[in-house]
């Protein structure tokens, strides 16, 4: 009698890799859905975060502030707030892929008859699949406290799509240099990641700031998505007289793409040098 093999046969063709990598990456997707779902706790805090800070920041700040041009502030925040949040989500997945590390769940993963790319593959779905959840929660509260899109259906998705087209490019930085940190590290990457989100478009119109900071907040990626997520919207505050305000829509394309075709290949090589 012959003996069954003890592991599947590895594919050969590079359609059988591919679809070997894409069925992986989607088994560790939902392991990660799964353990997301039994951590309540941590579901609450990343939907009621930005919640707080649109409430903060529509009503208590809000009311202080002036939009160039004229126009309501909170239809001028919601857009940023929708792009700080996305950008924000790249700390859970620091944290995320550094406590895997460190507990040794990356270790067990290298040690299966599984994808290598996988692994990191099957994180960048979870955290989509969370991303348009917490998208979705914030969107809706936009529309509670007076926010809304005036260019078409058609426009409005096209503006969610470039958020999550951030989204999914701050994935591959977030596992990259998870994969380098320490969990207490990776938690601590808020102080620096903060003030990126700030300085931007985000609150205020980059015209209000000082020279240098201008410059910075108007070439900032978060800021093209912004600008062109406003443009989508018909809310007020998108224009600008600079070269990046006037083609941010491109910016937010080129931006998120040129991250991905950095950090992504980066994130997949320092997941195979682990341990090395």
């Amino acid at each position: 009698m012959t003996a069954l093999p003890l592991t599947p046969a590895l594919p050969r063709t590079h359609r059988e890799r591919l679809r070997w990598t894409l069925t992986d990456g989607w088994t560790i997707a939902r392991s990660n859905l799964v353990h997301w779902t039994r951590n309540p706790a941590a579901v609450l805090n990343a939907l009621l975060y930005p919640i707080v800070m649109v409430l903060l920041f529509g009503y208590v700040f809000g009311s202080a502030m002036n939009v160039a041009g004229g126009g309501d502030y909170r239809e001028f925040l919601m857009p940023g707030m929708y792009a700080q949040s996305m950008t924000m989500g790249v700390m859970t997945t620091m944290i995320i892929i550094a406590t895997s590390s460190a507990r040794g769940v990356t270790d067990r993963f290298r040690s299966m008859p599984i994808s290598q790319a996988a692994v990191v593959l099957g994180r960048s779905f979870a955290d989509m699949v969370n991303s348009v959840l917490e998208l979705a929660v914030l969107l809706a509260c936009g529309l509670v406290v007076g926010w809304g899109w005036h260019r078409g259906a058609g426009a409005a998705l096209a503006a969610v799509g470039l958020l999550l087209l951030l989204r999914f490019a701050l994935i591959w930085v977030g596992i990259y240099v998870g994969l380098a940190l320490t969990p207490e590290s990776a938690s601590a990457a808020w102080m620096p990641l903060l003030p990126i989100t700030m300085l931007a478009n985000t609150f205020v119109s980059p015209a209000l700031m000082p020279g240098w900071m201008r410059v910075i907040a108007e070439w900032n990626p978060l800021s093209a998505t912004v600008a062109a997520c406003r443009e989508l919207f018909g809310n007020p505050g998108w224009g600008g007289d600079s070269w990046a305000a006037q083609h941010a829509l491109w910016l937010a394309i080129g931006w998120p793409v040129l991250i991905t075709l950095v950090f992504l290949p980066l994130s997949a090589r320092r997941y195979r040098r682990l341990n090395r």
